[in-house]
């Protein structure tokens, strides 16, 4: 069984003391691959490092987070842009809106992510989007920006059944995470009607820690937990779901 983590923060520091280990238990999971979105310029050199030590295993994206989102985000931008011209990157991101922790910068946001769209259709990169308590904020820029050529994830999916709709019609997938294995987290209704081939799988690591490890650090060799669920849910065998989202994956970000 091969899988894919499709949005790692494997470079984060809480992996700094045992990251060796974490990739060998990860590859020992079934991994193939992991894909490392950036936060702002504080993780670029993390986030290279990693794919230096990892080569074709850890693959880095390229964008800013919205929570790091601030009056300067001009700055922020300016250095990712550079980056995009520089080198190749598996997509941009992570973009998105957040209105979880603040609100108070939704219009610089809302900015940073349409700038952020722009550069996706121009470099033809997939957009991973952080959404988090912001899907219609989120949805109606990507919809705007949609013409036929801009493709993505709505990572770390949640929403409703008639969102998730809305996802599919704009072409896109939607990750799924450790949120699958929370008693109360919906997926159990939202998943049963929504094809595998809608769907991408994720750790979201160090964070969102499936169970039995919720409130723990997160790590990519938990990816069987959290595809394990999704294959319950939609009664299907594991393989299956960890063949299909694994292609999508694959296709998604032209591996």
């Amino acid at each position: 069984m091969e899988l894919i983590d499709s949005h790692a923060h494997i470079y984060a520091p809480e992996f700094k003391p045992d990251k060796a280990a974490v990739i060998r238990k990860a590859q020992e999971a079934g991994l193939i691959q992991i894909l490392m979105p950036n936060v702002d310029h504080t993780s670029v050199d993390g986030l290279l490092q990693t794919e230096t030590d990892y080569p074709g295993f850890c693959l880095p994206m390229m964008g800013l987070h919205p929570c790091s989102v601030k009056k300067d985000f001009q700055k922020e931008l300016y250095l990712v842009e550079d980056w995009l011209h520089k080198r190749s990157f598996t997509a941009i991101g992570e973009t998105g809106i957040d209105l979880y922790w603040d609100k108070t910068y939704l219009e610089q946001q809302k900015e940073a992510l349409t700038i952020q769209l722009e550069w996706a259709k121009k470099f033809k990169l997939p957009v991973v989007l952080h959404t988090r308590d912001s899907f219609e904020e989120t949805y109606k820029l990507v919809a705007a920006a949609q013409d036929g050529t801009l493709t993505g994830v709505f990572h770390c999916f949640s929403g409703t059944p008639e969102q998730a709709q809305r996802v599919m019609d704009l072409k896109f997938y939607m990750g799924i995470g450790g949120v699958s294995t929370f008693k109360n987290g919906g997926l159990d209704s939202l998943l049963p009607p929504i094809s595998l081939e809608h769907l991408l799988l994720e750790t979201d690591c160090p964070y969102l820690a499936p169970v039995p490890y919720r409130g723990k650090r997160n790590e990519p060799a938990y990816l069987p937990l959290i595809a394990q669920p999704v294959a319950d849910i939609k009664q299907l065998p594991v393989e299956e779901v960890a063949t299909v989202t694994t292609r999508n994956t694959r296709n998604l970000f032209n591996l």
